[in-house]
């Protein structure tokens, strides 16, 4: 009788599980669907659950109109993932391993500054980045972008780098290397799953990201692509699919890269509790 109300109460999660998932992922099929078909086939009432008549023509516009943003978002979030990683991975095995008085005070300060709305940080850094001349420009975003990623960063990579046993570096101290070339030829290689979960929803947050382009971009050169989306939709509200190609391609990058890394995502997030 248990194992027959254990099996169904799995039956029972499994079913919620993907009734979940369908929900989640009905609008992106929606947008797929719509981007195959004309501006006129969209509107048609029925509605039909799969283009009669697919066309590719939107996604020709789409790559027309927007293929600049897309490389500016390819940049960007480029760029984001290393800086946040230079600065975050070093930081974390600081934090990890050496005893400081203000660590304590340090993981406090880093799950703070991820409670701050980003709207203020917007804010905040337009006015600093308008004065050191950073508004519209690549290293502008990038450091913004940064500055939101780099704290999420360092708490993945600290929790991950104190499961490493400490006998690994104090034997590299013992034959002669210092703290630089340990952390680079030892943590580095040991940490490579939980590097590669932190540099991807840097990218991530890098990618997606909306507040932080539409705050340091005063002027049409460097938009990225959630921008770029943002003013096409604005320019061209009556041909929805183009709207639809356009917001198609923009999730590609992030689709890879999570189909790619999957395998690493676990262990990184787990951190301390598995290791490689």
């Amino acid at each position: 009788m248990h194992m027959t109300m254990q099996g169904v109460w799995r039956s029972l999660l499994l079913v919620v599980g993907i009734i979940i998932v369908i929900v989640m992922l009905f609008p992106l099929y929606w947008a797929l669907v719509g981007s195959l078909k004309t501006n006129n086939q969209i509107f048609a009432i029925p509605a039909t659950i799969l283009p009669t008549t697919p066309t590719f023509g939107s996604y020709l516009t789409a790559f027309r109109t927007e293929g600049g943003d897309l490389l500016s978002s390819l940049i960007i979030s480029a760029g984001t993932v290393v800086l946040a990683l230079f600065i975050a991975a070093p930081a974390a095995f600081a934090l990890a391993h050496f005893r400081f008085r203000v660590t304590a005070a340090v993981i406090i300060a880093l799950l703070l500054a991820q409670m701050i709305p980003p709207v203020i940080l917007a804010n905040s850094m337009y006015v600093i980045f308008n004065r050191v001349g950073l508004l519209n420009s690549y290293l502008g975003l990038i450091i913004a972008d940064s500055a939101l990623a780099i704290p999420f960063a360092v708490l993945i990579l600290r929790a991950y780098m104190q499961s490493i046993p400490w006998e690994l570096p104090e034997a590299a101290f013992v034959d002669g290397a210092n703290d630089i070339v340990t952390f680079i030829w030892i943590i580095v290689p040991i940490s490579r799953s939980a590097i590669i979960t932190a540099g991807l929803f840097t990218f991530l947050f890098a990618w997606g990201d909306f507040l932080f382009a539409l705050t340091m971009i005063t002027k049409p050169g460097i938009e990225p692509i959630t921008l770029g989306l943002f003013s096409f939709i604005g320019n061209f509200s009556q041909q929805w699919n183009d709207v639809m190609a356009t917001a198609i391609i923009a999730s590609i990058p992030a689709a890879i890269l999570l189909i790619v890394a999957q395998k690493y995502i676990a262990s990184g997030l787990i951190a301390g509790s598995l290791k490689e």
